[in-house]
């Protein structure tokens, strides 16, 4: 069983620097790759990109879910009472401090390196939702 424990952490760990290094050398390349001018369209509407914070459902979805979906190394899953109840009883202050901080096997903010703290929280609070 620890061998199991081991190899998981061992992936967990990988994925997460694995993730961070494939972010840091996609903006290398979007840097190296970016057009000179750009183009105007009459009558095209301008491109706006997304403001403010993500959803926790966009959270969950882009950084979370891998190991929140199946329980890895014990997380508890999405929407799950039996794995939050517990964790529920301490508060959401502390869920939210584990979130950010870290805690057991998953490391700070998880898997979302560029989250800020309310966007931990908004994950926390769409994974517990209707407990």
């Amino acid at each position: 069983m620890k061998i199991k424990s081991l190899m998981c952490l061992f992936v967990s760990v990988f994925l997460t620097f694995a993730a961070q290094t494939q972010e840091a050398a996609s903006d290398d390349i979007k840097s190296r790759i970016q057009p000179l001018g750009k183009v105007h369209v009459a009558g095209a509407k301008p491109e706006t990109s997304s403001a403010g914070p993500r959803s926790g459902a966009q959270v969950y979805n882009k950084s979370c879910v891998a190991c929140h979906s199946v329980g890895v190394l014990g997380a508890p899953k999405l929407h799950d009472a039996a794995d939050w109840g517990p964790r529920m009883s301490k508060g959401i202050d502390t869920l939210v401090e584990h979130g950010i901080k870290g805690f057991n096997a998953m490391p700070p903010k998880g898997t979302c390196g560029d989250c800020s703290d309310d966007e931990i929280k908004a994950a926390i609070e769409y994974m517990i939702e209707g407990l």
